[in-house]
């Protein structure tokens, strides 16, 4: 992986532009909180029985729509070229949120859902700051396939959290959470797929060396903003 020096010259542009993503998204939170809508709230209190397909449209829709996971997606593949690498980096976070979502639900394992959140916030921060080289600069070596998969397991709770809000019915219930999970990594796929397709043409346009730390401090504002939005539902619950 490449890494860039932390503090360039033109990081000063970013910093500015960093204060305007901070206001917006501090305004936006709300919105980017995605838990279960009140649509598909009523079909999961209503269903009964197996119901493999609308299971796994749910968990499609829940990982095309979750920010906080495309933002950590998109951390994760930024400086990897080699679609093997893409692959391992991928590979080792879907088997991570896979393992605690099907825990998390199945073994009725409870966490805070704020805190749960504020986390993987954190993994956005995380994931940039390793990015823009500041492990690097700070004398520090992290296990970066290691990070990816610990983080891996704190969003599959993210993601079990949103279920465990809504009363399932337990027949079916092992079946349909499977469905949910085959859902999420089909959408975790048409995600990767549109970010790998984005990154190569931003690549090939000549200007990704000079905005690769500009979009990673934006990357660090989300992430912290995403944080700081979840541990205040936390304080104020």
């Amino acid at each position: 992986m490449t890494f860039l020096p932390i503090l360039p010259e033109h990081s000063r542009g970013p910093v500015g532009l960093s204060c305007v993503m901070f206001a917006g998204l501090l305004f936006a939170a709300p919105c980017l909180a995605h838990g279960v809508s009140d649509r598909d709230t009523l079909f999961l209190l209503a269903n009964e029985g197996p119901a493999i397909g609308p299971y796994a449209y749910l968990g499609a829709k829940h990982m095309v729509t979750g920010i906080d996971h495309l933002l950590f997606l998109a951390g994760v593949i930024f400086f990897l070229y080699r679609l093997k690498d893409v692959a391992v980096y991928v590979t080792l976070f879907a088997l991570g949120h896979s393992a605690t979502l099907l825990t998390g639900v199945l073994a009725g394992i409870h966490f805070n859902p704020y805190l749960v959140d504020a986390i993987i916030g954190l993994s956005v921060a995380y994931k940039a700051f390793e990015n823009m080289g500041g492990f690097k600069a700070l004398g520090l070596n992290p296990n970066t396939r290691a990070a990816v998969a610990i983080f891996g397991l704190c969003h599959g709770f993210g993601l079990a959290t949103k279920l465990q809000s809504v009363s399932l019915s337990p027949d079916g219930l092992v079946a349909n959470i499977l469905s949910f999970n085959v859902g999420v990594e089909l959408g975790q796929l048409v995600a990767l797929a549109a970010m790998l397709i984005v990154f190569t043409f931003w690549r090939r346009s000549g200007r990704f060396a000079s905005q690769a730390f500009a979009a990673n401090w934006l990357l660090l504002t989300a992430g912290f903003v995403l944080m700081g939005y979840q541990l205040t539902g936390y304080l104020l619950a």
